[in-house]
């Protein structure tokens, strides 16, 4: 243990997420576009996603974006015993930083968002639960947040849920003429304030 993180942990500083604040913030510089906020999500936001997702009752559940893993994390700690949780990340500083997480129902892939398919038969995983996403869908050209909406509708069972995590409401707009309107809520106690918009595929 270095001498900075002793003094930290004697300080009641939390290390880890001290330094995914950190990692994230440098993430937010080298790529504003595709990480979209200057810090991680809050512990409230973390442990709303959880519950929104319903990862206790969910097998797979698919993570985009998952950047520096506190959401990882919370949903790790909801997650079933047998469940597994893919998460996708085009950064590879924070693949790195995933897979240091020592989980075993956790799959750490670099890639885009627009592959899903492709890497779910990559990893010979079933159709998922749940896809939950926090890439920026403001940042991105509208052909490119609607091609990833429209795969995640298509790699999802029948009954899944998709839900994105956003601070501005463009990927309800994109989603409406294929997916309909959404499920809302928001939570006030993160920095910016943040909506959760979902949508469940008929059975």
């Amino acid at each position: 243990m270095s001498f900075t993180v002793s003094v930290f942990k004697q300080a009641g500083v939390d290390v880890t997420r001290f330094s995914d604040q950190a990692s994230f913030l440098r993430g937010f510089l080298e790529r504003p576009r595709e990480v979209g906020s200057v810090i991680p999500s809050s512990r409230f936001l973390e442990r709303r996603i959880t519950r929104v997702i319903d990862a206790p009752a969910s097998d797979l559940v698919v993570e985009l974006g998952p950047g520096t893993g506190g959401t990882t994390r919370a949903v790790l700690n909801g997650l079933g015993a047998d469940a597994r949780l893919l998460a996708i990340d085009t950064n590879p500083a924070f693949i790195t930083r995933l897979q240091t997480l020592a989980d075993p129902r956790l799959i750490v892939q670099q890639g885009s968002a627009d592959d899903l398919a492709r890497i779910l038969r990559g990893h010979d995983l079933p159709a998922p639960d749940v896809v939950f996403s926090g890439i920026p869908f403001s940042t991105m050209p509208r052909e490119a947040g609607l091609a990833i909406i429209q795969g995640i509708w298509e790699a999802l069972a029948p009954g899944g849920r998709f839900m994105a995590y956003q601070f501005r409401d463009e990927v309800r707009r994109l989603a409406a003429s294929v997916l309909g309107q959404p499920t809302i809520e928001r939570e006030w106690l993160n920095i910016p304030p943040m909506a959760f918009y979902a949508w469940d595929k008929p059975v």
